[in-house]
């Protein structure tokens, strides 16, 4: 028992692994305890067991299996995971539990597969099963079989999937085990219970005897359908439905058994076969024979192969046609039979794939119904019944309504057989009131044919579809019959016996109930009282009250209707018989006065005048339904009638005629006689108004079109050419006002033609106007019927359609009453049905069509398949010139389409382009014809998708799209054959079609549920090898998933395999948050498909539906029927439809989706979108807005935004307007969209929209101003440059709107960035443009100042200049002005920036700049500092993207440096030149703002709670704060103000900096902002030395007071060395100059307190050099001795004191030699050498200068030995001057006299030895120093320690340990030595706190002008990888100073161009911005080149190139880290 006691402890799920059985059964009896024992199911615990299931069941132990199994049972039905472990343990079950001798083992291993089963794992658990049947082991058959046979039992055939079930059973019943052969006997006895017959035809080649056994077995089963008794988790609710039903003990009733059975398709459990390679070899030779024998054998083998019930779908084209040809041609009509069957088995056998042939074979089969031998009339009824199956009726109308006029009485009698056996299979869904009306027609019209069969067959088929679709939806067709034929349809519908096998009239009430025979039988039973059969939906049930006789809404009293009432509910007109003179007169009688019936016809005028208004009176009062219209106007046309002389009476009696049409029930049999009289009277000047009235008022009793029609044909029957004129323009209103639906083109065209061949020109004007309001409707078709006319009149007529070109028409305001309401929205609903798209599609039904069916000739059709492709090309271009001659043909195109369909396989591509452009002429031919050929023709279009070439894809896609345009999308999606496309596995035909998919699935309201059958093919793109495809199938995810759902979708995965399921599972997931809404009913006519919707808004609102709504019926009658629902609000409302818009469209129109901006903005940045970026909008990027705007905008708008017409684009426009101020915040979310649209609207032509559009951009950008918004990139990049384009539009009103919003942008969008958009557009070819854009971008530069020009002044200047030789004069004289405009601002630097011009150009501008100066006396004053600075900086803290302050205003000083230069050169003393320097601020000397106290600013942004001054001015908006929220552009402002003008300006600004100056711990935020300020203070000093010293008027002791705040600035400045050390060479440079000119200056000694100034200055001097980088200040000195030699102007005590500086440097070069860039001083003495060569230098009047030179080389080789002459690095010619020579000379000398010369040179010589021994020594040490200095705690420690080492051994190389670190490293070390040195020194004034990191980061980083948070701690980070030893940065620089080695850039670096000589203004040119950016980050990203000398001596070639990018890092590296 030791072991036991060892396992016992383990916890259970180790026992269940347990080696030892007894432990494994211990295991399994405890886990089924637990598992008994968890209640939740998704409880942890259930994982651990996930993989032991499959043990337990497949123990090798027997009894531990018994358990196991228990246990595992137990698992699966209580745990949440249980489904995962189904493959693998129903296997086990299979192999290891079946096999098992005990009983118990196997029922468990049952109940497991049933219980997986019940856990919705039917499928797996099925194929384990089937699996498990071809197992060797009988035993392990049989008990798989009987799990089968439960399932079944218990779960019923619509869990089982019986195909896989049936397929296998025949194999069972073979087997040689009795055991397997019962159980499959009782598995096929299951089965039948379920399916029945449909077991048959699967099992019928099994053993006769087993055969006889089942059929006996099979009649004993019960003959209700069973039950399911156990049911699924997800269906519990009907598990508790049918507990309930057995708690009452009742059988379940019809309804249910319904629901519980679904009859199974014995075809779907077939296996298909293969018959087309099995067909005889010679069957197409011999079908051909002479001898009849021959054509019979081909013909049976055929048949045989034929009698297959299911066959394999392939190209049976050319045996259709075979067939088809010895049906239709064959004289044997034995042979004709044969070939029938083989059709009809064709048919059967290929369903739904034999649909594409059905066209072709279907008239050649009526027609041949001539024969009349029984066998042939039955084989081709046969054949024709199959066939119907195949296709829909709608498919085959035309066939059979081509046949139903025959003179042959068989055939019509056949096809109206053919149409009573079609119509049982359909529904009321399937046999719409469309296809219905014209099969209708013709059967009427058998009806009362001579032959009794034909019209029995009529009756049939009546009485079918009345059966179908019940007596009130074929009613209305049936109005001309008599009671006798009536009753005869009604009884041939009773007799129906519909396809679902139950009698119609069925369950409940006799035929005639109530008081009328027109019970609509199949109607009567609402659903719930009788069982109605699955093949017959339910209808819309009547209640039985409303479809009695004649429904009060219409009812007329019978006598009216003179007993015969034919009114149904749903009557289409008031059918009305004539009544006789004397009727009429009685009738009159009983409402009318009796003295007015006799003064009717009285000789008096005026007595019949009072006859008149007494009849008006009486008919103003009487009652509508009592109101006997025929009578009284009969009474009215009474003679005198129409003849009446009187003008008054007669125009009484015309309005009262229109009284009677507008009150009574007015039919068309009142309408005829009156008509007669209104028509006479139209063109009479006094009676004609009143005419026209009633015949408006017939209109909408009896319909426009049957009025107009009327009216038209009389009217032109007469002579009277004024009659004819006003009729027509009667007409041409009547239309607007009803709209044009139902009217009949046809039937008035010739009439048109006839007036518009008038001699009167009043008739032929009408005539034109008319066209010009029909053409309204229905635009470019309606020339058609005018090609013929002669041109004068053509061109006439074109003009008329030119004015209507582009509106749309109005909104019907009247409609027709009542009935006739009903009557036009059938009509509509049946355009709807046949042109399944747009509005455009009724009148197509109206042209002309020609039948070109017999040019089809079989030559013809053979040429098409010639070998030769030259013959087949012919063949092609013939069937291109019948189409193009015939315009508009009939869908009757005989063999074409097979012959067409083999040219798109044809390996010649040429040939194939040239089908599918003949498919695309067809498409436009035929109209909605071509429905019946997309089986045949459009889905072969498909497989040419697939093409490997772009442009035949991309013609195939276009033939497609103008299929679609004409059938509508059903067509494509019915059936099997796009999933069949789909299967080929052609990455291109993939992509095409999902692609295509994608694009229209959105569009539509409802598809066929065939869709189902592409998702396999759709999930298997998900994961294909091609990413276009998963691209495409992904995109195309959640069109598919609108119409299917997520539910269907989902559950179609359990098919994948694992791996790929979870992959496409979770796709689904992604598709299911963005699929797209079905689109609501569509707001326009023509757009996508109809919808039923508002009709059914209608229908509800009246008392009876009109009619079922199919999914298309048409937009426009929703409008009719709207109207007749409300006949009150008709006249005010336009239409049903515009009711429901109203209701829709007050909510909001953009929707506020968060992120979705951020969204879009990242997808374009992956490149997942197509970038916006075109030179014409193609379809593409219109969808892809489309598919953006469908999330955020209503869906009405976004109708009206992209419908064709251009008014709704107006009407979009002026809703957006209506609601821009209560949507803002929605709409700055859709902001990209808008602009995206507005940009596709700039590419239309109307000018309407245009200027709509630019109404609406106007406001939108003064209220994105007013919120304070700032266009992103994004924005800005896909909208101005469209905007741009706009600028060059012909129409003037048009430019000035467009720049009037491009000044709008510049305030939402920094100038800077639009500036390069406009230089964009001075390239374009339209002159226009070019010169508008050169004209804006003269007032941004004189607006903003030189800083807007990108990316520099120079380079758009000399692109401006260029346009200077325009060839367009409005061209030069933009460029001209824009030039002057520069010249204004920066003066003669504009010579400079502008480059060589030509030299008429430059003689043009020196010309027009002269003139510029007469005319402006001064520079334009600038606009005052606040709107600047508003412009500059406008902050907005909820703005997306906040403007970055360094973008738009690099540099405040930009044109004050520039003016320096220039001012250099020729010391101006005109004040003008200063005026412009401020470019910050500038404002009139009189209004001089003052800046009352400091406010304390908040910068939170700081780490340190620094506190920033800011300044408050008058002037300035109280929004200050806000603007300056940076404290960087706060300290721009300040900068600006010191260069002012204005020396109390001035004087503040330098107090505010002062203060922050002498604060420690705030003076860090001016760090990066040094060079600007001193650039200003010397800006300053230049303006007090030239303009305030010598301007009288000024106060001396304010100058000396500015002198004074400068210098103290200086002096704090320069008291901080790390400040100091960021002041750049060049100006250093001008800083000494101004500084040392300032001691020179002899007036300021006569200033009381002078020689005080003088002695400050000294200090100052030397603090500057003391503190400033040493390099820096030595560079610049020696730069400024030059400058200062060279130029004789200055004092020449300038030099000297230059000089005497030096000489303090170079006395103080052994304590700065390490912190010096030798390379760089060493370059500018090679410089300096160059100008000055030793002979030179000589000549000069003191030799002082040659004597510095010398001791400085000196001193320097002294200091450094031969190591000298590798620092000459940077020079790029050393033989240029004598350096290197003069430096080989010192070296040598020194080197020899080195034991000599003084103790230092000694020490170093000596160490230098030393050194070299040991130098492993020493890289340990400093390897230790550095070490501390890397880490946290002893960094003080190991900064001192390095000093110290530094200080005893001074020529240490520290290169090594510092090039692997980051240059912040390296700057961190060298200041923390300075401080060490600085302190013991005893110069300790600068606190410690600048050693740590943190506050170094902050110097080092606060340049960037941005919030510092991110940068320091970016920094911070790389500190700490650096200590991680996970970034190196590679170190710039080639050795020399130790401390400062990133300030030389290699060789590399230096650029080719002449040095010459530098100063600060030349740094001006370069990049402003420079002077911003970071100096440490500037020099590490670029080779160090930005900050060095060299840098300013050769200007960078590529400045803008770096900067750009470098811009972008840090803005990068700010977005990351926010």
């Amino acid at each position: 028992m030791g072991d036991d006691s060892e396992w016992m402890k383990l916890p259970i799920d180790q026992k269940c692994e347990h080696k030892v059985w007894k432990a494994r059964l211990n295991g399994y009896e405890e886990a089924l305890k637990l598992f008994q024992r968890i209640e939740d199911e998704k409880s942890p615990e259930w994982g651990k067991y996930l993989g032991l299931i499959k043990k337990f069941v497949t123990d090798s132990n027997a009894v531990a299996q018994l358990k196991g199994l228990e246990a595992a049972l137990a698992f699966i039905e209580n745990a949440h995971v249980a489904g995962k472990t189904t493959g693998e343990v129903v296997s086990g079950v299979v192999t290891k539990v079946f096999n098992q001798p005990k009983a118990r083992a196997k029922e468990l291993g049952t109940d497991i597969c049933l219980m997986y089963i019940e856990i919705e794992k039917a499928e797996v658990v099925q194929d384990e099963l089937l699996k498990g049947l071809d197992n060797k082991n009988p035993k392990i058959v049989v008990a798989c079989i009987e799990a089968l046979r439960k399932a079944l039992s218990e779960f019923g055939s619509k869990i089982v999937t019986l195909k896989p079930v049936v397929k296998i059973l025949p194999k069972q019943f073979e087997s040689r085990e009795k055991a397997v052969r019962d159980e499959a006997k009782l598995l096929a006895i299951e089965i039948y219970k379920w399916i029945r017959d449909a077991l048959r035809p699967p099992l019928q080649n099994i053993n006769s005897v087993q055969l006889k056994e089942l059929e006996e077995e099979w009649v004993k089963l019960p003959s209700s359908p069973p039950k399911q008794i156990r049911f699924l988790r997800s269906q519990q609710d009907l598990k508790a439905k049918f507990e309930q039903q057995q708690a009452q003990g009742e059988q379940s009733d019809g309804e249910d058994e319904e629901e519980t059975v679904a009859a199974v398709d014995p075809y779907e459990l077939l296996e298909a076969v293969e018959i087309l390679s099995k067909m005889p070899k010679d069957f197409y030779e011999k079908i051909e024979a002479k001898k009849w024998q021959e054509r019979k054998e081909a013909l049976e083998a055929v048949e045989a192969l034929t009698k297959n019930p299911k066959l394999e779908n392939g190209d049976y084209g050319d045996l259709v046609r075979a067939l088809k040809k010895v049906v239709g041609k064959d004289a044997n009509v034995m042979l004709v039979t044969m070939a029938a069957k083989c059709l009809a088995g064709l048919a059967s056998g290929l369903r739904k794939k034999f649909g594409t042939y059905a066209g072709q074979v279907a008239p050649t089969i009526l027609e041949k119904f001539k024969e009349k031998k029984p066998q042939v009339v039955q084989a081709l009824q046969e054949a024709i019944d199959a066939i119907f199956h195949t296709t829909t009726l709608q498919n085959l109308s035309e066939d059979i309504l081509g046949v139903m006029d025959n003179k042959n009485p068989s055939i019509k009698q056949q096809a109206s057989l053919f149409l009573a056996r079609s119509f049982r299979h359909c529904t009321q869904a399937t046999l719409p009131k469309s296809v219905l009306k014209p099969f209708c027609a013709a059967l009427i019209k058998q009806v009362n044919d001579s032959a009794p069969e034909v019209r029995d067959a009529a009756f049939e088929a009546l009485g079918t579809a009345m059966k179908v679709v019940g007596e009130k939806a074929v009613n209305p067709f049936l109005t001309d019959l008599d009671k006798l034929k009536l009753d005869k349809i009604k009884e041939c519908a009773d007799k129906v016996e519909l396809a679902g096998g139950k009698k119609g009239a069925g369950g409940g009430g006799g035929a005639a109930s109530g008081g009328g025979d027109k019970k609509p039988a199949a109607r009567a039973p609402p659903p719930a009282e009788a069982p109605s059969k699955s093949s017959a939906p339910p209808k819309k049930t009547q209640p039985a009250s409303k479809s009695s006789a004649g429904p009060p809404k219409k009812g007329k009293p019978s006598s009216a209707a003179g007993g015969k009432t034919k009114k149904s509910s749903d009557n289409k007109e008031i059918a009305e018989t004539e009544l006789s003179v004397e009727v009429c007169e009685d009738l009159a009688a009983g409402v009318l006065p009796a003295s007015c019936l006799q003064q009717l016809d009285s000789a008096n005028w005026k007595e019949r005048l009072a006859s008149m208004e007494e009849f008006q009176r009486a008919v103003e009062t009487m009652d509508k339904a009592q109101m006997p219209c025929q009578a009284l106007v009969r009474m009215l046309a009474k003679k005198p009638g129409w003849k009446e002389t009187n003008f008054q009476v007669m125009q009484m009696k015309l309005h009262i005629v229109a009284l009677i049409a507008q009150r009574g029930q007015f039919s068309k049999t009142s309408a005829s006689v009156a008509l007669d009289g209104l028509v006479d009277k139209v063109g009479d000047v006094k009676c004609g108004g009143n005419a026209k009235e009633g015949l408006t008022a017939i209109g909408q009793a009896c319909s426009l079109p049957w009025t107009a029609e009327q009216a038209v044909s009389m009217v032109f029957a007469q002579k009277n050419p004024k009659n004819q004129a006003e009729t027509l323009n009667w007409l041409a209103n009547a239309i607007k006002e009803f709209g044009f639906t139902g009217i009949n083109v046809k039937a008035f065209i010739n009439n048109v033609k006839t007036a518009l061949g008038a001699t009167n020109p009043a008739v032929r004007t009408a005539a034109i106007t008319l066209l010009g309001v029909m053409y309204l409707y229905m635009g470019a078709p309606l020339r058609m019927f005018f090609e013929d006319e002669k041109p004068a009149l053509l061109a006439q007529i074109d003009a008329e359609f030119e004015k209507m070109q582009g509106q749309s028409p109005p909104a019907p305001i009247r409609f027709t009453k009542k009935a006739a309401t009903e009557e036009e929205g059938d009509d509509g609903e049946e355009q709807e049905e046949e042109g399944g798209g747009g509005g455009g599609q009724d009148i197509m039904d109206l042209l002309p069509r020609t039948d070109i069916g017999d040019k089809i000739t079989s030559d013809l059709v053979s040429k098409i398949g010639d070998k030769n492709w030259k013959i087949r090309k012919e063949g092609l271009d013939e069937v291109a010139a019948i189409i193009s001659e015939a315009k508009f043909i009939t869908a009757n195109i005989g063999e074409l389409p097979l012959a067409l369909k083999g040219r798109l396989g044809d390996s010649n591509k040429i040939l194939v382009q040239q089908s599918l452009t003949i498919l695309q002429q067809l498409a436009t031919a035929m109209g909605p014809g071509l429905k019946q050929h997309v089986k045949a023709l459009g889905i072969p279009v498909i497989t040419v998708m697939g093409d490997s070439k772009p442009n035949v894809r991309a013609a195939a896609l276009a033939t497609l799209q103008a299929w679609v345009e004409q059938t509508g999308m059903k067509e494509w999606l019915e059936g099997e054959d796009l999933s069949e496309e789909l299967k080929r596995e052609n990455p291109f035909l993939r992509q095409e079609v999902l692609g295509w998919l994608a694009e229209k699935l959105p569009t539509l309201r409802t598809v066929p549920g065939d869709l189902m059958l592409c998702i396999p093919q759709l999930y298997a793109c998900l994961e294909d090898r091609n990413g276009d495809v998963r691209k495409k199938a992904q995109d195309a995810l959640p069109t598919f998933m609108m119409h299917l759902g997520y539910d269907k979708m989902n559950k179609a995965t359990g098919k994948l395999k694992p791996a790929s399921k979870d992959q496409v599972v979770g796709m689904l997931e992604k598709a299911r948050a963005v699929m797209p809404a079905k689109p609501a009913a569509p707001a326009k006519a023509g757009g996508g498909k109809g919808s039923a919707e508002p009709s059914r808004a209608a229908s509800a609102s009246r008392s009876q539906p009109a009619n079922e709504d199919f999914p298309d019926s048409k937009p426009e009658t929703k409008k009719v029927r709207g109207g007749a629902a409300k006949k009150g609000a008709a006249a005010k409302k336009p239409a049903a439809k515009g009711m429901k818009d109203d209701e829709d469209r007050s909510g909001p129109i953009f929707i506020l989706v968060p992120n979705a901006k951020e969204q879009r903005i990242k997808e374009e940045k992956q490149l997942k979108i197509l970038k916006w970026n075109f030179n014409t909008p193609r379809d593409e990027y219109v969808e892809q807005l489309k598919t953006q705007m469908s999330t955020c905008f209503a869906k009405w708008l976004q109708d009206e935004l992209f419908h064709f017409d251009f008014q709704r684009h107006v009407k979009a426009i002026g809703v957006m307007i209506e609601r821009l101020e209560s949507e803002s915040e929605a709409t700055i979310s859709c902001l990209d969209l808008i602009l995206k649209w507005f940009t596709l609207r700039f590419f239309d032509t109307n000018t309407t929209v245009l200027m709509k559009v630019l109404e609406y951009l106007k406001l939108m950008f003064a209220m994105l101003n007013r919120e304070n918004y700032h266009l992103t990139e994004y924005e800005a990049n896909s909208f101005v440059p469209y905007l741009i384009l706009k600028v060059g539009e012909s129409k003037d009103v048009v430019r000035k709107d467009v720049r009037a919003i491009l000044t709008m942008l510049c305030k939402v969008y920094p100038a800077s960035k639009v500036f390069p958009f406009l230089m964009d557009g001075t390239k374009s070819k339209n002159s226009k443009q070019r010169a508008e854009c050169l004209e804006e971008l003269g007032c941004l530069i004189e607006s903003y100042g030189m800083n807007v020009c990108q990316p520099t002044p120079a380079k758009s200047l000399k692109e401006i200049a260029v346009h200077i030789g325009d060839r367009d004069t409005s061209v030069r004289n933009a460029a001209l002005n824009t030039v002057v405009a520069v010249y204004n601002v920066c003066g003669e630097q504009v010579y400079k920036l502008i480059g060589n011009l030509s030299e008429k150009d430059m003689s043009m501008l020196e010309e027009r700049i002269k003139r510029s100066a007469k005319k402006t006396p001064a520079a334009p004053a600038k606009q005052t500092a606040t709107e600047r600075s508003q412009r500059e900086h406008p902050t907005n803290p909820n703005a997306t993207f906040l403007r970055k302050p360094a973008q738009e205003d690099p540099n405040k000083l930009n044109q004050a440096r520039q003016n320096a230069q220039h001012s250099e050169s020729s010391h101006p003393s005109i004040p003008k030149e200063f005026q412009l320097d401020l470019d910050m601020i500038e404002m009139d000397q009189s209004r001089v703002c003052e800046l009352p106290d400091l406010v304390q600013h908040k910068l939170d942004e700081l780490l340190e709670p620094i506190m920033i001054p800011e300044p408050k001015m008058r002037a300035v908006s109280p929004h200050f704060d806000d603007l300056h929220n940076s404290t960087a552009s706060t300290i721009n402002f300040v900068i600006s103000q010191v260069a002012s003008g204005d020396i109390n300006t001035s004087i503040q600004a330098l107090a505010q900096i002062d203060e922050v100056l002498r604060q420690e711990d705030k003076a860090e935020v001016m760090s990066g902002h040094i060079d600007q300020f001193l650039i200003a203070t010397f800006m300053q000093l230049r303006l007090i030395y030239s303009t305030h010293m010598a301007d009288d008027r000024l106060d001396k002791k304010d100058i000396f007071k500015l002198y004074s705040c400068i210098i103290g600035n200086m002096l704090s400045l320069f008291s901080m060395e790390s400040l100091a050390r960021e002041a750049s060479m060049g100006v250093l440079k001008d800083l000494m100059h101004g500084l040392i000119t300032l001691m020179l200056d002899a007036r300021v000694e006569d200033i009381e307190e002078g020689q005080q100034l003088i002695r400050s200055v000294n200090l100052l001097v030397i603090r500057v050099m003391e503190k400033s980088d040493q390099t820096n200040i030595l560079s610049a000195l020696l730069v400024l001795l030059q400058d200062s030699l060279v130029s004789t102007a200055g004092s020449p005590m300038l030099p000297e004191l230059v000089m005497k500086c030096l000489w303090r440097m170079i006395r103080f070069l052994p304590e700065t030699i390490n912190n010096i860039n030798l390379d760089r001083i060493l370059l500018d003495v090679h410089n300096f050498m160059k100008v000055f060569p030793k002979e030179k230098l000589k000549q000069l009047k003191s030799d002082v200068p040659h004597r510095t030179l010398k001791t400085l080389l000196h001193t320097l080789c002294k200091l450094t030995g031969a190591k000298i002459l590798d620092h000459l690095s940077m020079i790029e010619n050393r033989n240029e001057s004598e350096l290197e020579a003069h430096l080989r000379r010192v070296v040598k000398h020194s080197g020899n006299l080195s034991g000599l010369k003084s103790d230092r040179g000694n020490e170093k010589t000596g160490l230098h030895t030393e050194d070299r021994m040991s130098k492993t020594k020493v890289s340990d040490i400093l390897t230790e120093i550095f070490k501390k200095i890397g880490s946290k705690e002893n960094t003080k420690e190991g900064l001192t320690e390095l000093y110290e080492y530094k200080q005893k051994y001074s020529d240490v190389d520290l290169e090594p340990f510092l090039k692997n670190t980051s240059q912040f490293f390296q700057s961190y070390v060298e200041r923390g030595l300075r401080m060490i040195e600085s302190e013991r020194e005893g110069k300790a004034r600068i606190q410690t706190s600048a050693v740590i990191p943190q506050h170094g980061a902050d110097s080092n980083l606060s340049s960037n002008n941005e919030e510092l948070k991110p940068a320091v701690y970016y920094e911070r980070l790389k500190i700490l990888r650096q200590r991680q030893g996970l970034e190196n940065t590679s170190r710039q620089g080639t050795g020399g100073g130790e401390d400062e080695p990133q300030q030389r850039p290699p060789i590399s670096s230096l650029l080719s161009s002449k040095p010459s000589v530098a100063s600060s203004t030349d740094m001006l040119h370069s990049k402003l911005s420079q002077l911003k950016e970071s100096r440490e980050l500037y020099q590490q990203e670029h080779n160090a080149h930005s900050h060095s000398p060299t840098h300013t001596h050769t200007r960078s070639a590529s400045p803008a190139a770096n900067l750009d990018d470098l811009k972008k890092r840090l803005e990068r590296i700010k977005s990351n880290r926010q």
